[in-house]
């Protein structure tokens, strides 16, 4: 009896599993150069404005929400690549008379400095900004000598030393207004009976729309006993 040799191929699924994925790579390249792809993405944003005559009196956005278009490869650069992009700058030209940005000019800005993307439009979501003109002030600071706690028998021998004598306050013109010419500084300790020299803080004018020049004064003064009269 003569054997025949049977032609049947085994299965290898080495072989299948990298067809699939040498499959799955072509067509995920073919797909990523493809154009219409379309993306939200936040975007670094940068104010433009004199700093030095205007200040703003509402936190400014550090990003904004904008929809983008391009290539796959485009918007997929974009997405591992975030750390590399640089902010747009968006110039607030009146900064007393705008309460939001514009955001016809800002996607013009936006269109200009994203190169490799199309900008189609910026999505409106926390876009108000709100300015101040910038104002300073100096502050006189005086202690308040008719409140200090001295121990029994215990009195201010000296002249109350401060330093600094006053500080300048900066901020927004409408908070900076309405600051007091005079600052009484308060002595916190109780049933005092040596010289006094130690450094208080400035509390009272704590905001985060003010900037100071000092947040801390220096007091010091003598101290002395009264003694009982001799008979």
């Amino acid at each position: 009896m003569n054997s025949h040799p049977q032609n049947v191929h085994s299965f290898q699924p080495t072989k299948a599993l990298l067809c699939l994925v040498a499959a799955t790579l072509f067509w995920i390249l073919n797909a990523l150069n493809k154009p219409g792809y379309t993306l939200n993405i936040d975007y670094p944003l940068r104010f433009a404005y004199d700093d030095s005559l205007f200040i703003p009196t509402t936190e400014l956005p550090k990003t904004v929400r904008v929809n983008v278009s391009s290539d796959g490869w485009g918007l997929l650069r974009h997405a591992w690549m975030p750390f590399r992009i640089d902010p747009v700058t968006y110039v607030v030209r009146n900064p007393l008379q705008v309460s939001a940005i514009n955001t016809s000019s800002l996607t013009a800005a936006l269109a200009e400095h994203i190169k490799k993307l199309h900008v189609n439009y910026v999505i409106s979501d926390k876009l108000d900004i709100h300015f101040d003109r910038r104002l300073t002030k100096t502050i006189q600071l005086k202690a308040d000598s008719l409140h200090i706690n001295m121990a029994p028998r215990f009195v201010v021998t000296s002249v109350i030393n401060l330093t600094p004598h006053s500080i300048q306050i900066d901020g927004p013109a409408k908070l900076v207004r309405g600051l007091p010419d005079t600052l009484l500084v308060k002595i916190p300790r109780k049933r005092i009976a040596d010289n006094y020299d130690d450094e208080i803080p400035l509390n009272h004018l704590r905001h985060p729309l003010l900037h100071t020049s000092a947040d801390r004064v220096v007091v010091s003064f003598e101290v002395g006993e009264l003694l009982s009269p001799t008979k």
